[in-house]
């Protein structure tokens, strides 16, 4: 069952919550008035009843937390990234999750850095958690929502109004949309993280970075040479390409959201990849992140006979089979 079938069951309880309490509360009261009895026989009091809660909570706390950890591995109840599943992966039911801090914090998700381990063997991930508080949006979604249509009209009026409701269905949506996009990159040979799975608004992804929990820069953050600047810029090349051949562009591209990892080009936060065919606007986005990056690579010092983004478009266009 998905998530939003789950939040739609408990809106439509709720909304009969009320109502069922109050004729609760009629019959209750007429037949104790009927039978003479005092209205609150039986009844816990507020102190009792939040000491039982506790009670069962700490139960369910002691019974649930490993003791070197922070949970049990979710491996199991997630669904699981792409086969065959890399060498370091830890996938065995009984392994233990720790939390080692946050990596960085956006405006529809943080990451951590999370360590899965078994016996002596672990290995590092990356938590990203996605959020749909009230305070915050998803920035630019109606564009990139476009060909993602809902099957139930309640829930495309939810995304659309921005409800509770609506707000926690796009963070699924995201969720769901990047998983997906990095199983399928990952699988073409894209120079993407290995997805490992997915479960509810939280995705686990490879740690990119080194074995000390260092995330690796971001592009933005380098400052590499004539040399490295070139290597660079033909591994951007080829990952856009490889991109194309699939008839999607990343849709939000940038220095920013590229990492460089002993001297490999990795490309990350794809929640908002586009298909080029289904979505109306795929040419559009697709010119802008390619502007947007050979930009960055004009700043350094590539050449722009090198780096002509209008070339550049045309290429990956026809690579796409759209020239």
């Amino acid at each position: 069952m998905r998530e939003h079938d789950l939040y739609e069951r408990f809106e439509t309880s709720y909304d009969d919550a009320d109502t069922m309490r109050r004729k609760g509360k009629r019959s209750r009261s007429n037949r104790a008035a009927d039978d003479g009895e005092p209205t609150r026989r039986g009844r816990m009091t507020e102190e009792e009843k939040v000491r039982v809660a506790r009670v069962r909570e700490d139960q369910l706390s002691s019974a649930d937390t490993p003791e070197d950890g922070d949970r049990w591995s979710t491996w199991g109840d997630a669904e699981q990234g792409p086969k065959p599943h890399p060498s370091w992966l830890i996938t065995e039911l009984a392994a233990v999750d720790r939390e080692l801090g946050i990596v960085k914090t956006g405006k529809e998700a943080d990451v951590f850095l999370l360590e899965r381990a078994m016996g002596e063997k672990a290995c590092l991930l990356a938590a990203k958690r996605y959020r749909s508080n009230d305070h915050r949006m998803f920035h630019r979604d109606a564009g990139y929502l476009e060909g993602r249509r809902m099957k139930k009209s309640r829930e495309t009026r939810a995304i659309a109004n921005r409800t509770a409701f609506g707000r926690n269905l796009i963070a699924e949506q995201w969720t769901v949309a990047e998983f997906a996009a990095l199983s399928k990159l990952w699988q073409i040979g894209a120079p993407v993280p290995y997805p490992v799975q997915r479960s509810g608004t939280e995705l686990l992804l490879e740690f990119i970075g080194d074995d000390e929990g260092n995330a690796a820069p971001r592009l933005a953050q380098t400052r590499p040479d004539e040399d490295e600047l070139l290597d660079l810029w033909r591994q951007l090349v080829a990952a856009l390409m490889t991109l194309s051949e699939a008839g999607i562009t990343h849709g939000d591209l940038s220095a920013y959201n590229l990492m460089v990892h002993d001297g490999r080009l990795v490309m990350i936060d794809l929640p908002q990849v586009v298909d080029l065919v289904a979505n109306p606007r795929g040419v559009e986005f697709l010119d802008r992140d390619v502007r947007n990056i050979c930009g960055w690579f004009a700043s350094k010092g590539l050449p722009p006979e090198i780096g002509d983004p209008s070339a550049l478009v045309t290429t990956l266009l026809d690579v796409a089979g759209m020239s």
